[in-house]
């Protein structure tokens, strides 16, 4: 089954959202501290939207625990490390390998062993990080790379929290575990960043910043969650997930292109790996289950 062209092309502008999203992070930690700009985020992404739409019917627990691993862990070290030890569109790519700690993560509860395609695809990304580890410099350190890992571990661990959500509505779930979310960051920039630092970039903060602020809970949380339910609701995942792999496509060109990020060979390399390592991941269940079809 593939995507009608209207649903290809709104497949097209979430991941494209998703991608360019990482430039928007970098314009607006130019106006806010790391912790307080994720606080913001969740915060616009609750309110309204919260008294629009019926709490999902999970444990507060669940909704917590997501928030905390994705709203609080996961982007708190993004954002961080995003603030001066890594370049935009290496993140961009960094951050996808939460598709490999979900894989790791869900083999360790269920018990399933890992697939020697799934090695492979993990040989190929792990090469890809190593690369990127061996070429760090003014703009990428080890400390940021290390910290984006993190977060994608993070990511990981609220999916597998998120898995036990079944069949509820995943913008909903979004909205509501960020209430979780935007408190606790709010906590941590407090303690971490100090009032008078969040003071003064609320009341120094330009239109953009505020714009990229809400870009990151309208844009990016709203509509790209939204729009992503509303496919998955009416394709099957095989179908529609595999567009996820022009997120770091996204990421990487549009920081080249508005931030000028340069893309030596060594960075086109270490994408290239990394993204093999995610499309052999991604794509070789479905290419072996047709392979199968026609043979049979």
């Amino acid at each position: 089954m593939t995507l009608s062209f209207r649903h290809f092309l709104l497949a097209l502008a979430v991941v494209a959202i998703w991608g360019s999203n990482f430039v928007v992070i970098r314009w607006g930690l130019n106006a806010f501290p790391p912790l307080l700009f994720a606080a913001l985020r969740f915060t616009l992404a609750t309110v309204p939207a919260i008294f629009l739409l019926p709490r999902p019917k999970v444990s507060l627990y669940n909704l917590a625990a997501y928030g905390g691993l994705v709203g609080v862990a996961q982007f708190s070290l993004l954002y961080l490390a995003m603030g001066s030890q890594i370049s935009p569109g290496l993140a961009s790519l960094v951050i996808q390998t939460q598709v490999f700690f979900t894989l790791f993560l869900a083999m360790h509860t269920s018990g399933e062993r890992v697939q020697p395609f799934q090695w492979l695809a993990l040989v190929l990304a792990a090469g890809g990080i190593g690369i990127i580890a061996s070429h760090t410099d003014g703009t990428t350190t080890v400390l940021g790379l290390a910290m984006v890992l993190l977060a994608a571990l993070s990511w990981a661990s609220g999916n597998v929290v998120g898995k036990k959500a079944v069949g509820v509505n995943m913008l909903a779930y979004v909205v509501w575990s960020s209430a979780f979310a935007a408190p606790a960051l709010f906590a941590l920039s407090f303690l971490i960043e100090g009032p008078q630092r969040m003071s003064d970039a609320v009341s120094h903060a330009s239109l953009g910043a505020w714009g990229a602020v809400i870009w990151q809970a309208a844009a990016n949380t709203l509509f790209g969650y939204g729009a992503w339910s509303f496919l998955l609701s009416r394709h099957p995942a095989a179908t529609v997930v595999p567009m996820a792999l022009l997120v770091p496509i996204f990421g990487m060109s549009c920081s080249a292109l508005l931030l000028n990020e340069s893309l030596p060979a060594w960075k086109l390399m270490a994408a290239g790996l990394v993204m093999s390592g995610l499309a052999i991941n991604l794509l070789w269940p479905r290419a072996r289950q047709a392979w199968r079809l026609r043979s049979a």
